[in-house]
C-alpha cells in the first residue's frame, strides 16, 4: 500500500473536516465539549472545517493523507513558528457557534487555558490536531502524516509541540521523539491533556 501525504487545498476542507470529526468522536476532550453522542462527529466536523477554512489553510499548515483510491483518510493541522490566530477569531466565530452552541463558553475557556500554557520560545511548529478515519487506524496513515512534517522540522532545525488528549496516544508520540513536559487541567476538572515537546533530530 502506497501512502500519499500532500498539502490540503480549500476544496479539501469539507472532507478533511468530516474525517477529523469521525477521528475525534471518541476523544475525551471532544466528548467533554460535545457530550451528545448522536451529534458529536457532525459538530466536531464543523469545528475542524471552520478552523481549517479561517485559520490554518492559508499558511500551508494542513497535511492530508490519501489512500490508493484518492480518498482523504487522515489530516494533520499545524501552526508554523510565530503564528497567531487572533486575527482570524472573528471570522471563525459563526462556525464555532454552530459547532459548540451552549458549550461555546466552555470551549473558549479551555482554548484560553491552552494558549496561556503554550510555550512561546524557542520558535516551533505546533501540531493542533491529527487524526485518521477509525477504519484505517493501524495502517500507517498517522505515521506518514507525522513524519512528513517532522522531517521538515528536522531539516529546518525546529522543535515541535502538541497537546495529547488521549493518554494512550502519549507512548505513540514518544516514538516520534516527543516528551511529556506537563499534565494540564484545561477543562476545570474534566479530562486532562498532556503537553509534549520534541527537539529536532540532526
Amino acid at each position: 500500500m502506497e501512502i500519499t501525504v500532500r498539502q490540503a487545498q480549500r476544496s479539501d476542507i469539507p472532507t478533511l473536516g468530516r474525517v477529523l470529526g469521525l477521528a475525534f468522536a471518541d476523544d475525551p476532550i471532544i466528548s467533554w465539549l460535545l457530550p451528545d453522542d448522536a451529534s458529536r462527529a457532525r459538530r466536531a466536523a464543523l469545528m475542524f472545517a471552520t478552523l481549517a477554512r479561517h485559520d490554518r489553510i492559508e499558511h500551508g499548515g494542513i497535511d492530508i493523507a490519501v489512500d490508493d483510491s484518492g480518498e482523504i483518510v487522515g489530516a494533520a493541522m499545524w501552526e508554523p513558528p510565530g503564528y497567531s490566530s487572533d486575527r482570524n477569531n472573528l471570522r471563525a466565530l459563526p462556525g464555532l457557534i454552530r459547532a459548540f452552541r451552549s458549550r461555546l463558553i466552555a470551549a473558549g475557556r479551555m482554548a484560553d487555558t491552552l494558549a496561556a500554557e503554550h510555550p512561546h520560545d524557542p520558535p516551533h511548529w505546533y501540531l493542533a490536531s491529527i487524526g485518521t478515519l477509525p477504519t484505517t487506524r493501524g495502517k500507517g496513515y498517522g505515521k506518514a502524516l507525522l513524519s512528513a512534517r517532522l522531517d521538515r522540522c528536522d531539516a529546518e532545525g525546529l522543535p515541535a509541540y502538541l497537546e495529547s488528549s488521549k493518554p494512550e496516544n502519549v507512548p505513540y508520540y514518544e516514538r516520534f521523539g516527543f516528551e511529556v513536559t506537563a499534565e494540564l487541567d484545561a477543562t476545570g476538572g474534566g479530562p486532562p491533556v498532556w503537553e509534549m515537546w520534541r527537539e529536532p533530530r540532526s
